[in-house]
């Protein structure tokens, strides 16, 4: 039996309906219908700022979590293996508005991706990814490492 897998606005919605991402104030606003564009808000609230009324951090990088690596498994199809392996969090200047990041992931790039994958027993790519806010400053810079593995079949 073969599994279905979720469509761009599918996963959206259950997104925005996922306690873990609602509670914290998150919403997805966009997943390209060719899974190579995203774009996330978080609404600064008294649920997701710190002591000094600015962002907080664990927000900031929950927003940023999951999406390249949706991304890639379903540009790459089924015979790979993608998972986030890593993470790091840069903060730039405090989020004291609503914040937005976009996440970008051309057919280049998942060409070059694939390409080493299936010519080494694993590839581990690296992406950055910058938050900002209304006004358009950069707030904060994460770094993700995916783990990519061509299927043994």
């Amino acid at each position: 039996m073969m599994k279905r897998k979720l469509s761009p606005a599918w996963l959206r919605r259950l997104f925005n309906l996922w306690p873990p991402y609602f509670g914290a104030g998150l919403k997805v606003l966009t997943i390209s219908d060719n899974w190579d564009y995203a774009k996330v808000k978080l609404r600064k609230g008294l649920l997701n700022t710190n002591y000094f009324g600015t962002a907080y951090g664990g927000s900031l990088y929950s927003m940023t979590d999951p999406f390249y690596a949706l991304m890639l498994v379903n540009q790459l199809g089924r015979d790979y293996i993608v998972w986030d392996k890593g993470a790091a969090i840069k903060y730039i200047k405090p989020g004291t508005t609503d914040v937005f990041c976009e996440f970008k992931l051309n057919a280049e790039q998942v060409a070059d991706i694939k390409a080493i994958a299936d010519s080494q027993e694993k590839h581990e790519p690296v992406f950055e990814v910058d938050i900002f806010d209304l006004n358009g400053d950069l707030i904060a810079k994460v770094t993700k490492q995916l783990y990519v593995k061509r299927k043994i079949t």
